[in-house]
């Protein structure tokens, strides 16, 4: 399987189109040979954005243009969230394996963006978790947090600027497209590999 790591961030209502789209993707994924690695990374430490500072209107209407476009039906938020206890804690849920870290990702998904939840706070996210049937407590978030912090100054130094952001191999391909345009995308990278091993 060609492994292709999505910089991701909870706070981003592209980044939940994204995860929609590339949901009903996976029989295209399946058959390319492609496993998606998501990870997470803090967009306001990337780009000095302020969690709780509300979302300039020209970007919350780009998001809800790009949400109608891929037919995914989601209400974008006024204010930035605070996701990095939410971000952290993905690391946490991976180590109990990919399943169990999909369906954490789902989860956290689904509170943001369906039943429009908050999750700003730390203890919020652990009482989820605890749910969820995850037993890490807040100094497991604390240091998860630490390596949240390290792997957005390794996506910054792979000229990441954005979320969602696909890593086909040294490109940082940014953003969300049709289904149709994913898979061309993926075709092509696919193909390229095979060409340079082969």
């Amino acid at each position: 399987m060609a492994r292709i790591p999505i910089h991701f961030d909870f706070a981003s209502t592209l980044c939940y189109v994204a995860h929609r789209v590339m949901a009903a993707m996976v029989h295209d994924l399946d058959a390319l040979g492609i496993e998606l690695c998501w990870t997470p990374i803090d967009l306001a430490q990337l780009t000095g954005w302020r969690p709780g500072a509300e979302v300039p209107d020209l970007r919350r209407e780009n998001a809800e243009r790009v949400a109608r476009e891929l037919a995914v039906a989601v209400v974008v938020p006024r204010v930035w969230p605070d996701s990095r206890a939410a971000n952290a804690s993905v690391l946490l849920a991976e180590e109990a394996g990919a399943l169990r870290a999909a369906a954490w990702r789902e989860r956290v998904w689904s509170t943001l963006f369906e039943e429009r939840r908050d999750l700003d706070d730390a203890a919020e996210v652990l009482r989820l978790a605890h749910r969820a049937g995850f037993a890490f407590e807040a100094a497991d978030l604390d240091g998860a947090a630490e390596e949240l912090e390290r792997r957005t100054l390794v996506a910054a130094a792979e000229e990441v600027t954005g979320v969602p952001t696909f890593m086909l191999d040294r490109w940082a391909f940014g953003g969300i497209q049709s289904p149709e345009t994913m898979r061309s995308i993926f075709e092509r990278w696919v193909s390229r590999r095979a060409h340079q091993t082969g």
